[in-house]
């Protein structure tokens, strides 16, 4: 059956809606924009599930292998999939790079293979392509082609990936990952069985603090991008800022205890969340 591209982006739009987030994915944005977000997100969560769903396990490489033949289809004008019809109308429309898409298969890939880090730089490295590609999409679905913002906007996706392997450190331990670089738990004297045992000992509690300052210098230094995206994109773009520094406030209200409850932006605080973004005070970009 061949589907028209209106009836791919549905699809995607209703994959993307079946899929649990803290916010719906593209509510805040105009409504012509949202198929090229839903077809971009629809891409990306489907790579992502193939290298973390336990339903996957043992074709992991695989899927994604075929994932990526199916991009370059989709750049070639040979989409099937509903999703690489809708996706390739997007990047049609949009000049989407290439190299964007593939970046993020890349860091999917890596979740497959790779479970410790190093150095900080290890993990910058992978929020480089996990994260920052994501941020430059909705840049260009918005039409901004500016060169200063997307440092920006990798700053604040960056800072975004970070906060939520800190939120989800307990998640991730029980995956068999650990996303806290090897030379931080060094200096701080923090040891894989003090995570597996969810000690709460001084020593955590310093490489937290560690950890969460240099994610907020991020999301700092991307802050003035929230003031120079215009009308079309930016509540979505400071509610963004305000929910992913808001984990960091939430991991230091637990007492950074993110073994025993995952901290989260429960209903009254998204509420918070909205209000701030609509009050939002923009500063000196």
């Amino acid at each position: 059956m061949t589907l028209t591209v209106d009836e791919a982006f549905a699809i995607c739009e209703a994959r993307v809606r079946a899929h649990y987030e803290n916010f719906p994915v593209g509510l805040f944005i105009p409504r012509a924009k949202r198929p090229y977000v839903h077809a971009l997100y629809a891409y990306a969560r489907a790579a992502d599930d193939f290298a973390d769903e336990p339903m996957y396990e043992g074709m992991r490489a695989e899927k994604l292998d075929q994932w990526e033949a199916r991009l370059h289809a989709a750049y070639e004008g040979q989409a099937e999939d509903p999703i690489f019809i809708a996706l390739a109308e997007t990047v049609r429309r949009l000049d989407i790079p290439k190299s964007l898409l593939l970046d993020l298969l890349s860091a999917f890939r890596q979740d497959t293979v790779k479970t410790r880090y190093d150095t900080w730089g290890e993990v910058l490295d992978y929020c480089r392509r996990s994260a920052d590609p994501v941020g430059r999409l909705v840049l260009l679905i918005f039409g901004y082609r500016d060169p200063a913002l997307p440092p920006l906007s990798d700053a604040i996706c960056t800072g975004l990936q970070l906060a939520n392997h800190w939120q989800d450190l307990a998640l991730d331990l029980r995956k068999g990952r650990i996303y806290l670089p090897r030379e931080l738990m060094d200096r701080f004297a923090v040891k894989e069985w003090d995570l597996n045992a969810g000690r709460m000992t001084p020593e955590f509690h310093a490489l937290m603090a560690e950890l969460v300052a240099r994610t907020r210098g991020l999301f700092e230094r991307g802050r003035p991008l929230c003031d120079l995206v215009g009308r079309d994109l930016r509540f979505e773009m400071r509610l963004t800022w305000l929910g992913g520094s808001g984990i960091l406030d939430a991991i230091e209200d637990a007492d950074d205890d993110v073994f025993r409850r995952r901290p989260r932006h429960g209903a009254l605080g998204k509420a918070r969340l909205f209000w701030r973004a609509w009050r939002w005070s923009a500063r000196a970009a």
